[in-house]
Parts: structure tokens; sequence; C-alpha cells
């Protein structure tokens, strides 16, 4: 019973590690962009194409140079997990890891 109890708990710290996994967008792949709530496969593609044109200065570039990614929507992704050059976007909420 210990066992099962004990496995349950290292698989959810293990999954809750992945679930607030952050992605960059100058780093990811399709995949990872694909795993951040609110992007899609045409989003990753719209970045991917973007990004092969020059990296990402900053989250107001990103903004500019991707259609449909404009401030609310850039907010709820950086929330989500994306980064731009490993910082998340000014204003917008912090997930808690759920650790103290």
């Amino acid at each position: 019973m210990i066992r099962k109890l004990l496995l349950s708990l290292v698989a959810w710290v293990a999954f809750m590690g992945v679930a607030f996994a952050q992605v960059d967008v100058n780093k990811a792949d399709a995949a990872a962009l694909d795993s951040v709530k609110g992007i899609g496969p045409a989003k990753s593609k719209a970045i991917m194409e973007e990004r092969a044109k020059g990296e990402f200065k900053d989250w107001p570039d990103l903004e500019r140079r991707v259609k449909g990614i404009g401030e609310k929507n850039a907010m709820r992704l950086s929330e989500a997990g994306l980064q731009v050059n490993g910082k998340s976007r000014d204003g917008a909420p912090r997930k808690e890891s759920g650790k103290k």
C-alpha cells in the first residue's frame, strides 16, 4: 500500500515538473511549441517561419511578427510557460510550481 502511494506521489511530482516547464520561443522545436497551452500546429508553424528570418528579440518583437499573438494572447502564452530569450512577458501572472 505504501509503495503504491509513494509511486503515485513520485509520478505526480514528475508530471507537475513537465506541466510547468518553460519553453523558449527561440530554442524550441515545433513539438515543444505545441506543448504550450494556446499554441497549436498552425501557430507553431507561423512562429518557426518567422524565427527562420531571425530570432525574436523580445516579447514586442514576437507580437509584431507573428499574426494572432497580441498583448492579451502573449500574456496567456507567457503564463502557460512560453518565454522569449528566457524571459516571461512583463506583467504576466506566474503559475505556482507547487514548490515552497
